[in-house]
């Protein structure tokens, strides 16, 4: 993918302003982490398939564990919009995975809590997502993934503080 933007695009190229070549790396890194999100999207929902859930749901549930987020810390921490989260937690606790708590700091944002089911559920997604992990995992070194996690933690702070973002 990478090789047919650099050489697929030169017409395009040729139109836009000059990059670096560290703008230049950053926008294939761009390129190449939204192509991992929507692999480590589609691993997710298959992980979470047989438990009748998708990726963005066990994330709630797992948010949920805790009892002490309110949707719009659990949109933070994941970096996405309330009103989605919300939608989901709405599913999730009709359908009976989680409840809402009074939350003693503020009267309206309720907390989202796990439910005996939600636990459940949320049970058998780690199991199947610990034992694809491991499989996966054992083609990288520790340090290779720690390296790389540590460079993906640097870009998302530099693109946190870019008032441009």
């Amino acid at each position: 993918m990478a090789e047919y933007v650099q050489n697929g695009q030169h017409v395009v190229k040729q139109n836009r302003p000059n990059r670096t070549s560290e703008g230049d790396a950053l926008s294939l890194f761009a390129i190449t982490a939204l192509r991992l999100a929507g692999h480590l999207t589609a691993a997710g929902d298959h992980l979470a398939r047989p438990a009748g859930q998708t990726s963005a749901r066990w994330q709630i549930l797992a948010a949920a564990r805790t009892g002490e987020l309110s949707v719009a810390q659990i949109a933070r921490a994941l970096g996405v919009a309330r009103q989605g989260i919300q939608r989901l937690a709405d599913t999730l606790q009709r359908e009976g995975f989680i409840a809402y708590a009074d939350n003693p700091q503020h009267q309206r944002a309720k907390l989202v809590r796990l439910s005996e089911e939600g636990a459940l559920r949320l049970s058998a997604i780690e199991a199947a997502q610990a034992t694809w992990a491991n499989r996966l995992g054992a083609a990288f070194s520790k340090a290779e993934l720690d390296d790389a996690r540590e460079t993906m933690m640097k870009v998302m702070m530099a693109l946190e503080s870019d008032p441009s973002a």
